[in-house]
């Protein structure tokens, strides 16, 4: 295996979003050697990675040939070759022959009458000759974009050589444009003219989030959710077509539309539509009326007037303009007579195109053959110019249908349309219509959209009951960062006036500003109590249940005896439907009382419904939160994989929306660390801490300082543990929480301190936080401290109750269902009786993480069953008989400086006993304290004096 080139240092270039994998396959495959080959449709990227991977590895190489071929060049012959070798063919030529020499100046220099015909083998061992003499004096990169406009003579001669390199540090690194659809083999050409072990990788579309990422590195910042969907959809997830249909919406004088398709700029159309003018006018009036619905059909397309539509529709796909249909007639999705344009920017540019009279008269058309009333009601208003109260309330009956169906997204977008057409002089006014469209956008997720759309309502808005559900939505909007709207409050407050409903919604968000600014959990709770008590008395139940359900979740949070009786009135009827699946309502708080209760059966029975009603109603932010409380409930139960998956379509679905990224990342870490990576793990839960800091979510902050404390502990980092969970500790003594089912992080510090060597504190936090979790009865809280506390035993010698104390701990988390804390428990009996007997075994623990699925743990047990010690030898120097002074110590002191006893390195003893080397090093100065000594050296002399009688 070729390894002539160095593999570079890689700064992240901030172009190049989306393609971690296409980088690191291709990185893999040019730092063994061998040569890549990219390929994908037009604007897919190729060309950015291309050039991207050639800026790392250039440096690594002496010699870089590059070529670029453009279609109007191509029947030039040789003209790629002499982009390639035209600067550098005079250094190596005088080693050429004379016919090697006059063929390759003949093709170099354009005389008319060389050609492959004429000179044949003499070029082609002229260019091999070449290539192989500037790869004697080092490294070459040969670097060719747009291979499929490569003239033939060049191609031709690359390949010969390219087959007759073997050996030599010769790298080829191309990229060809090929269709948009992936057909097999359809590179295989141009991977023809590379070298035998070539790799050639397809780019595909990019995911939403990408895309997004995308267009905010090229400046086009303020997107709203609705409007990347539309662009990522649009584009099909080409980047090149996303940055085009984001300029032409940048530059565009006046917005769409709500339910019209995106500006699209006139390069763009040129692209899609270079075969549109092979078509007559009523044809393309056809695809016109296609373009404008949601779902075409040939029969739809009939029933709208395009009586031709079979033979226009059959021609449109012999053109790529439509994907033709199967040979049962079905189109590409199954539907018979489905028409499904070639690309989603194919519809697009159509509608594009068309003039405002020809939109409405196709618009006008569908909405009276539509079959669905939601689509019917969308063509209406966008034939219709001006007001219209008949339209208007069409629109909205149609908004009321579509949040039924559970899509609250396109009812957002009908409210819209149902605003604008609403005169001034109508029934239900248009700054209400606008309201519930903000609060519809709010449920789908389209935060930007739901603050845009409420801060146009308090603009003109002179109803005090309007202006105030404007300054919720508003607040809602702002999430985690509730910091952010501080000067609202005021505002609504005066607002809401004496109004007993209307203060009821205000005090309801100062019960979650108490909590997530102020970090006063009992003030969240009596404001929260205040806004039942309000809401009870204006007949609000949907409010009353909120605040009661944001109560008895205070309660439960600070241990207070209230928390039952508090939860049993958020439960009792009569029930709002939309409030009980509310991610703050009382089916969440239900849930969150029985996975901190240990009910884990129950626990996912209630999230699993949850989760099911809130995707059936389209409320996305609630879909966030129920996604990582099933993750975290699978997760309790020792199921890590399963745990893993949901966490990242909880944090991908987060990420989408902007909705709860900080609490997506905190969990993530989590579940990374229980069955992922744990580098991983600490990258989520150190971006989790800095954006709680950066919202001032004190809340989420002890969260995010909890799973960072965990992360660190499974990376072996027990002193950064300590740190990191003693700021939790002291965070959530100021909040007020005493519940310690609520962070679980307590049995993680009493343990990292028992490692860094300060068994007296981890007693004092099993001692004060067992208090809690007997008073709370939160057994399995009991059985880890249980756990902690056996660590502190056997620092202190007691081995036999720290071996009976383990056993009885892992015992009963395994009746609970807690399956990965089994393990741990398992794990550190095993470590407990290898470190009293010199052997022990792993099996069982192994056998339990294998279980659970617990990929980092088991990689633990892979390096400790690999440095295990073997069995004690009455002869050699065991610290516990050479060096009687070491009673003093703690057991990971007497550990460490037993490995230094055995000649074991800092970094040894750090991968022997699961610690970071900063650990190592902060224990060895411990160690010289107690013994009075300065080094390692002193170690090993003590222990030599011993020997000797000294």
């Amino acid at each position: 295996m070729r390894r002539d080139f160095e593999e570079p240092v890689r700064p992240r270039s901030e172009q190049v979003v989306g393609r971690d994998e296409v980088l690191r396959r291709g990185r893999e495959q040019l730092s063994r050697g061998s040569s890549l080959l990219l390929h994908g449709p037009p604007g897919i990227g190729k060309s950015t990675v291309l050039r991207a991977m050639a800026a790392e590895y250039a440096e690594s190489a002496r010699t870089v040939l590059r070529c670029s071929a453009t279609e109007s060049e191509s029947h030039l012959p040789f003209l790629a070759l002499v982009d390639l070798l035209g600067l550098v063919a005079d250094e190596v030529a005088d080693a050429l022959p004379a016919p090697q020499q006059a063929a390759l100046e003949a093709a170099l220099t354009g005389r008319a009458e060389s050609s492959l015909h004429q000179d044949g083998l003499a070029l082609r061992l002229a260019v091999l000759s070449v290539l192989r003499a500037l790869a004697a004096k080092g490294p070459v990169l040969l670097v060719a974009d747009d291979l499929q406009w490569l003239d033939a003579p060049s191609a031709e001669l690359l390949g010969f050589a390219a087959r007759r390199l073997g050996g030599m540090p010769v790298r080829m690194l191309g990229a060809v444009r090929t269709g948009t659809e992936p057909k097999e083999q359809e590179h295989d050409p141009y991977l023809r003219a590379y070298p035998p072990d070539a790799l050639a990788l397809r780019l595909t579309p990019l995911s939403r989030p990408h895309v997004s990422e995308l267009l905010v590195a090229r400046g086009y910042t303020g997107l709203g959710r609705s409007t990347l969907r539309d662009i990522h959809h649009t584009s099909g997830g080409n980047p090149l077509f996303a940055l085009e249909l984001a300029r032409a919406l940048a530059e565009s004088p006046t917005p769409p539309r709500p339910g019209e398709p995106l500006p699209v700029s006139t390069s763009l159309r040129a692209l899609v539509l270079s075969r549109l003018e092979l078509l007559s006018t009523e044809a393309r009036q056809t695809l016109l009326v296609a373009s404008a619905g949601a779902r075409p059909t040939q029969t739809l397309l009939w029933s709208a007037g395009r009586t031709n539509a079979e033979a226009e529709i059959a021609l449109a796909a012999s053109l790529g303009l439509v994907a033709a249909p199967g040979p049962d007639g079905q189109g590409p999705d199954g539907q018979e007579g489905a028409v499904r344009f070639a690309h989603p920017l194919v519809s697009a540019a159509l509608y594009a195109q068309a003039t405002p009279q020809e939109r409405r008269a196709a618009h006008a058309a569908l909405s009276t053959v539509a079959s669905d009333p939601i689509e019917r009601a969308r063509h209406l208003a966008l034939a219709t110019t001006g007001t219209d109260e008949r339209v208007a309330a069409r629109l909205s009956e149609a908004a009321a249908l579509a949040r039924d169906r559970g899509a609250p997204s396109v009812a957002a977008q009908l409210g819209l349309l149902a605003a604008r057409h609403t005169p001034p002089d109508g029934g239900p006014g248009a700054d209400e219509r606008r309201l519930r469209s903000a609060e519809d956008a709010l449920t789908s997720g389209e935060i930007d959209l739901a603050r845009e759309v409420a801060r146009d309502v308090l603009d003109r808005a002179t109803d005090p009951a309007v202006r105030v559900r404007a300054w919720m939505v508003v607040i809602d909007s702002a999430g985690q960062a509730m910091a952010d709207v501080e000067a609202v409050f005021p505002q609504a407050l005066a607002d809401a006036g004496e109004d007993p409903r209307l203060l009821a919604l205000v005090r309801y968000q100062l019960a979650w500003r108490a909590l997530l600014v102020e970090g006063e959990m009992a003030r969240g709770r009596e404001e929260a109590a205040h806004a039942a008590r309000l809401a009870a008395t204006a007949g609000d139940r949907s409010t009353e249940l909120m605040a009661l359900s944001f109560q008895a979740q205070m309660e439960t949070l600070m241990g207070h005896p209230a928390a039952p009786a508090t939860l049993e009135k958020a439960l009792a009827e009569p029930q709002d439907l939309r409030v009980a699946c509310d991610h703050n309502g009382a089916g969440a708080t239900r849930f969150r009382w029985q996975i901190m209760s240990d009910q884990l059966t129950d626990a996912r029975t209630t999230i699993t419904r949850l989760l099911g009603e809130v995707r059936r109603r389209g409320m996305v932010e609630s879909e966030v939160h129920f996604l990582r409380g099933l993750a975290e409930t699978e997760l309790r139960s020792g199921h890590c994989a399963r745990a893993l998956d949901l966490a990242h379509e909880s944090l991908r679905l987060a990420r989408d929306t902007g909705i709860g990224e900080a609490a997506g990342n905190m969990f993530t870490s989590l579940a990374e660390a229980a069955g992922g990576d744990v580098h991983r793990a600490l990258v989520l839960a150190g971006d989790a801490v800095r954006r709680a800091e950066d919202d001032g979510d004190l809340i989420y902050l002890s969260r995010a300082l909890g799973a960072l404390g965990h992360a660190q502990l499974v990376a072996g980092d027990a002193a950064g543990t300590v740190q990191s969970l003693r700021r939790a500790r002291e965070l959530e003594q100021g909040l007020g929480i005493f519940d310690p089912a609520r962070g679980r992080w307590h049995g993680d510090l009493a343990e990292a301190l028992v490692l860094v060597g300060e068994p007296a504190e981890a007693q004092d936090v099993i001692t004060a936080t067992r208090e809690h979790a007997v008073r709370l009865r939160r057994a399995s809280v009991l059985a880890v401290l249980d756990r902690a506390e056996a660590l502190v035993k056997a620092a202190a010698g007691q081995y036999d109750a720290a071996a009976q104390q383990l056993t009885s701990a892992q015992d009963r988390l395994a009746q609970l269902g807690y399956g990965l804390e089994e393990a741990r428990a398992a794990l550190a009996l095993a470590r407990l009786r290898a470190e009293q007997s010199g052997r022990g075994s792993y099996d069982e623990a192994a056998r339990l993480f294998r279980r659970c699925k617990a990929v980092p743990w088991l990689r633990q047990l892979e390096t400790a069953s690999a440095t295990a010690p073997a069995p004690a030898d009455p002869s050699t120097m065991a610290p516990e008989s050479l060096l009687p002074h070491l009673d003093r110590l703690a057991s990971t002191e007497r550990q460490v400086a037993g490995l230094v006893l055995e000649g074991a390195t800092n970094r040894e003893i750090a991968a022997r006993l699961f610690i970071s080397v900063k650990t190592v090093e902060a224990t060895l100065t411990r160690v010289y304290r107690k013994l009075g000594i300065r080094s390692r050296v002193d170690i090993v002399r003590l222990a030599a004096g011993q020997r000797r009688g000294e």
